[in-house]
């Protein structure tokens, strides 16, 4: 972090100040669900109203491919934004051709914070095209990165931009940067990495990093399928990759070579039918039966990692270890989430979480607050722990 200029560090009083923020969350019938990504920006606007003059608030909302998409509009986060901020907010409909923007920055006076339109309705976002980075940074004096979410994408708005103006990380982007480098470049060893999800080709990036910097691998979810067939198990009608076997199998060299351990789960949790409640046991993973599908791990795998546990000062966490959205297949994912965060709160590791499912596990388990960090960011977590440079944070550190 050290690298990368701060609020602390940029002139801001009397400035017009452009903040990149991520506003693509959840809506239900024109209302926002979640406000967590909501909750975290809060802080950084107001700490920009307390020295700069005026808050310009730049952000996308889901994906209308370079047009104007009602549906997609931004306004439908205004009620939520100014609640959380507790002060008005003012909305500046464009379609990003015309110079509403200009006009509304122009007329806006010390305090005001304005939110402007999806700046995807001009096909020059996703293009990082030089021109539309050009208008944006015209609308303020300074630019505040703040939507590590986004920043493994190189657009307008969160990567030429700040090649225009005096830039720096916002309270959110410093604070996941220096959470991230926490778990995984300087960490409190012994680290454990627990990668679960669905396939092994999905995080092969991930897997080939992971080995090579952590002590302990924990495989779960149904990519543990793929290594235990890859292996000789027989895993009924499990969910795996046939073509990764042998990608599975070099995973396990390179570990070994690196002295990672890795841990598959040794018993599992099956049923002949993927629905919540269904009829299930607990069967060995040396005797799965042809029928059924492994939903989820056993409870001998789930005492063995929470045993682990308790040797471990650093976790990592991508994925859950089985079908979580299906009770009672949850059971594994929630027992082992509740150990995590107990020894996080007891002060005994540092536990880093992150992706879409992760972060739905860890609420679902009632955990989601108690973990050391839990990561909004979906694409740009799972980049950086595959060592991925990202082009929203390599640019600040001009």
């Amino acid at each position: 972090m050290a690298a990368i200029p701060t609020l602390e560090t940029l002139a801001l009083s009397g400035k017009r100040v452009l903040i990149r923020a991520d506003l693509n969350v959840p809506l239900n019938d024109g209302v926002v669900g979640d406000r967590t990504r909501i909750e975290r920006f809060a802080p950084t606007v107001r700490a920009v109203l307390e020295r700069g003059r005026i808050a310009i608030i730049l952000a996308h909302f889901d994906r209308p491919k370079g047009k104007v998409v009602p549906a997609m509009s931004l306004r439908q986060v205004v009620a939520a934004l100014a609640e959380t901020l507790d002060r008005p907010v003012i909305f500046v409909a464009t379609d990003w051709h015309d110079d509403n923007a200009e006009k509304a920055v122009a007329a806006a006076r010390p305090g005001d914070v304005l939110l402007l339109e999806n700046t995807r309705f001009h096909d020059g976002e996703e293009k990082n095209d030089q021109a539309f980075a050009a208008k944006l940074a015209g609308l303020g004096d300074v630019f505040v990165a703040d939507a590590f979410s986004c920043a493994h994408r190189a657009h307008a708005s969160t990567e030429a931009i700040a090649r225009l103006l005096p830039s720096c990380a916002g309270l959110s982007m410093a604070a996941e940067l220096e959470a991230l480098a926490t778990a995984l470049e300087n960490p409190a060893r012994p680290v454990m990495a627990i990668v679960g999800g669905a396939k092994i080709s999905t995080k092969l990036d991930l897997l080939a990093n992971l080995v090579k910097r952590v002590d302990v691998l924990v495989i779960g979810g149904a990519m543990a399928n793929t290594f235990l067939a890859a292996q000789g198990f027989e895993v009924g009608k499990s969910l795996v990759e046939m073509n990764m076997y042998d990608t599975a199998r070099a995973t396990l060299q390179i570990a070994s070579a690196a002295g990672c351990d890795v841990i598959l789960p040794g018993d599992a949790v099956v049923a002949e039918t993927f629905a919540a409640h269904a009829s299930h046991k607990v069967q060995g993973v040396e005797a799965i039966d042809p029928a059924g599908m492994i939903l989820d791990i056993g409870p001998a795998s789930v005492d063995a990692l929470k045993a682990r546990l308790d040797t471990i000062r650093t976790v990592l966490w991508n994925g859950p270890f089985g079908a979580f959205e299906l009770p009672p297949f949850d059971t594994g994912t929630n027992a082992v989430a509740r150990s995590v965060a107990m020894l996080t709160k007891a002060g005994k590791l540092v536990s880093v979480a992150g992706g879409g499912d992760t972060v739905a596990a860890l609420a679902h388990a009632g955990v989601d607050q108690d973990f050391t960090y839990v990561s909004t960011a979906g694409g740009a977590f799972l980049e950086w722990l595959e060592g991925k440079s990202l082009p929203g944070v390599e640019v600040l550190k001009r």
